[in-house]
């Protein structure tokens, strides 16, 4: 059938009501959509029974990840996620619903028999091995320890490839004197330690611990003692060795422990980077206050976590097909401000609530060139479809911080002490500066 491509891209938009904001090669070689607009390549007629089989995002995702769907050499991803970002806010694409009615449509039977003449109507396509298959309960100790197997087991040696050699996997601090993203993540590590305050002698946990890096940093700057936690076994084998290999054994301590299980606080500082959008909303409160009895009466905690927009009251928080069956099962974000108050209503006082959204886009960017510069060699090691898993979801998330549609927030809070002081500095220049908690305005009362 000659040109196919304008046959499949005047049904679909014939069923969406709208004009695609891409260009489409199919398999024929025949090219159509918006003139100027990013080129896509339907490289066989299974990307289009994937879009059929499962409209909408999920599909969209299954088709490239299993490499039916592609770009051609000459277009930018990120043009492509804006384009399609966009039109997916669109009011009569946001409205549109596409089922069995919808395809049972004039419009649907029209894109149907477009298909059937293509010969890309058929059973099924199963979905690429990559995507997650959870069991269990959610959020139950196996079910949760799946879930992180799932994304952050996949590779020491990929994930190095992708963070740099600082190994930290979490939002970047990019001040005016760094010069590149290791430079941004040794001062996010370092903006920590002072957010919580940390001197020599004191207890640090930190909850999701990563490849340690926090942890090292910690130990080596500011004379803690530090026990790091995390439920992903490659995460700390790799963390134990870098470990032994700074001569910090005996000062820091890796588990393979859920953060429900840590039974010996209590703890000066808590630090959860990164960890706490794996807890799940009917678990934050337990979340919350196991933090709070781990932390000694004017020990603080730093929260550092994405957050989600907030929806419409009443409208409940759908999250990304693709993100959930891909990259983070189970995962789920919540409003800032539902976050300060799970915190608030687990004991704490919330002193200090910062926004690094811009920093996490610029972060991001950064680990996709990582990943691109390295493409050869991150195939090897993960296979092509989790390679292209990562590449879609990092330029993806990059572009909707970028956007504001996420965020990510450092929140400060504190166990306050039985007499009701913080134990902070007066003022935020003088606890981000180190100042000792002696200074504590509190302690400053006036006889009235």
């Amino acid at each position: 059938m000659a040109e196919v491509a304008t046959q499949l891209v005047g049904a679909l938009e014939g069923l969406l009501g709208a004009r695609l904001p891409l260009r489409v090669r199919a398999w024929d070689g025949s090219v159509a959509g918006s003139p100027g607009a990013p080129l896509v390549v339907l490289r066989n007629r299974r990307a289009v029974r994937r879009l059929i089989w499962q409209p909408g995002e999920l599909g969209l995702a299954r088709a490239y990840v299993s490499g039916d769907l592609d770009l051609a050499p000459e277009t930018d991803l990120y043009e492509v996620m804006a384009a399609v970002a966009h039109f997916a806010e669109l009011p009569e694409i946001r409205s549109l619903r596409l089922g069995p009615r919808e395809l049972l449509s004039p419009e649907g039977r029209r894109l149907l028999g477009t298909a059937a003449r293509t010969g890309a109507l058929g059973l099924r396509p199963a979905p690429p091995p990559e995507e997650a298959r959870q069991q269990g309960r959610v959020h139950s100790h196996g079910r949760d320890r799946a879930a992180i197997s799932h994304h952050y087991d996949v590779g020491n040696d990929f994930y190095g490839l992708v963070l740099g050699s600082s190994m930290v996997y979490s939002c970047a601090y990019w001040t005016p004197g760094g010069k590149s993203l290791e430079d941004a993540q040794e001062a996010k590590l370092d903006l920590i330690c002072r957010k919580l305050g940390l001197r020599p002698g004191m207890r640090l946990l930190d909850v999701g611990c990563g490849w340690g890096s926090l942890l090292l940093h910690a130990a080596r700057n500011y004379g803690v003692t530090a026990v790091g936690v995390s439920i992903s076994r490659e995460q700390v084998a790799l963390a134990r060795k870098r470990v032994e290999e700074a001569g910090l054994a005996g000062q820091v301590e890796v588990r393979l422990q859920d953060y429900r299980e840590i039974p010996d606080g209590p703890f000066d500082a808590i630090s959860s980077v990164g960890m706490a959008e794996h807890v799940g909303a009917a678990q934050y409160l337990r979340y919350a206050g196991g933090l709070y009895e781990l932390l000694t009466p004017g020990g603080r905690l730093l929260n550092h976590q994405i957050a989600r927009r907030p929806g419409q009251p009443g409208e409940p928080y759908v999250p990304s097909p693709f993100i959930s069956s891909y990259v983070f099962p189970d995962g789920e974000l919540a409003p800032v401000g539902s976050t300060v108050s799970l915190l608030e209503e687990a004991g704490f006082e919330v002193r200090d609530v910062e926004s690094l959204r811009e920093h996490y886009a610029l972060t991001l960017r950064e680990w996709v060139a990582n990943l691109e510069a390295h493409w050869t060699e991150a195939v090897q090691l993960v296979g092509r479809g989790r390679a292209r898993v990562w590449r879609l979801y990092m330029a993806a998330s990059a572009l909707a911080f970028e956007e504001n549609r996420i965020g990510v927030n450092q929140v400060l809070a504190v166990r306050t002490a039985p007499d009701g002081l913080s134990h902070l500095p007066a003022t935020r220049a003088e606890w981000l500066a180190g100042v000792p908690a002696e200074t504590d305005l509190g302690d400053r009362r006036s006889v009235r």
